[in-house]
């Protein structure tokens, strides 16, 4: 953690000036270049902030501002460095941070190979691992991906047309920055959709033609839920023409309108106008 030092201006609220912030700016841009930033943030004046101290099982709160200037932190950087003075070299470039003259303190974090004497069995250090992996879940991003068969053009055109599907980006095998090995692709696929990106509404999905092997959209159902009963009806005409109608849009106790359809591609889909999803009892 490399850790900038509050300031008598920092302390006081004074923001930095433009050419300040540019400059600052430059060198995070440097940094997430070369791998070395991780995360970063500038904090408020201890004015705003609150300290809480433990004695025994008691917490004493206690309002900022906080005494000792020198004592307090400003900001700070993550960076991930091969050693200390790789670290310090990346210091070294930095622009002053502060109006006045500054400090900027270095320290590495601890690792759980350092507490080896405190959890002989090992049991804190794979608690800690789990705990990463949940952390790490927290931030991923699950999108359904669907692979058309050869027909991922004219489903594109198909939710463009009728759910106002945005297209993101296209590619096409032909345009594939790597040659695909030889025999990948069936005869006439080059044109085929190698990657789409596209928005339905506010989610993202993507989209592919694969490699030739027949569409699959079994054990599950893209849930598309709209504003009106009027905007569930169309919705739902347009997606059973030449589809099928699983279920047709009824009244259910957790929606207005609910139906389930798949649509002339394979796609299955239910439709909805949410209720006030609300039980009641006699």
């Amino acid at each position: 953690m490399v850790i900038v030092k509050a300031s008598p201006s920092s302390e006081s609220g004074k923001l930095p000036s433009e050419d300040q912030l540019a400059e600052m700016g430059r060198f995070n841009e440097e940094l997430v270049k070369a791998g070395v930033m991780r995360s970063g943030d500038g904090l408020k004046p201890s004015s705003e902030g609150i300290r809480v101290h433990f004695s025994g099982s008691d917490r004493i709160i206690t309002d900022g501002p906080f005494a000792e200037t020198k004592e307090l932190i400003a900001g700070y950087w993550v960076w991930e460095v091969e050693n200390m003075q790789e670290a310090v070299e990346w210091v070294r470039k930095c622009p002053n941070p502060m109006i006045e003259d500054s400090d900027i303190e270095i320290r590495p974090f601890y690792e759980m190979s350092d507490f080896a004497e405190s959890d002989s069995a090992g049991e804190i250090a794979a608690q800690e691992s789990r705990l990463r992996s949940s952390v790490a879940a927290q931030d991923a991003l699950l999108q359904p991906y669907l692979f058309f068969g050869g027909r991922c053009e004219e489903a594109l055109e198909f939710y463009q047309s009728n759910l106002g599907a945005e297209i993101v980006m296209q590619m096409r095998w032909q345009d594939s920055p790597e040659p695909m090995p030889e025999e990948t692709l069936p005869d006439g696929y080059a044109k085929k959709v190698m990657h789409a990106t596209f928005r339905v509404g506010q989610q993202t999905l993507f989209a592919s033609d694969g490699c030739g092997e027949p569409a699959q959209f079994n054990g599950f159902r893209l849930s598309l839920s709209v504003p009106t009963e009027e905007d569930a009806e169309r919705v739902f005409d347009v997606l059973s023409k030449d589809g099928e109608v699983d279920m047709p849009l009824t009244q259910t106790f957790w929606a207005t309108k609910f139906g389930m359809v798949t649509d002339p591609f394979g796609v299955g889909w239910m439709v909805m106008v949410p209720g006030d999803q609300q039980l009641t009892t006699q």
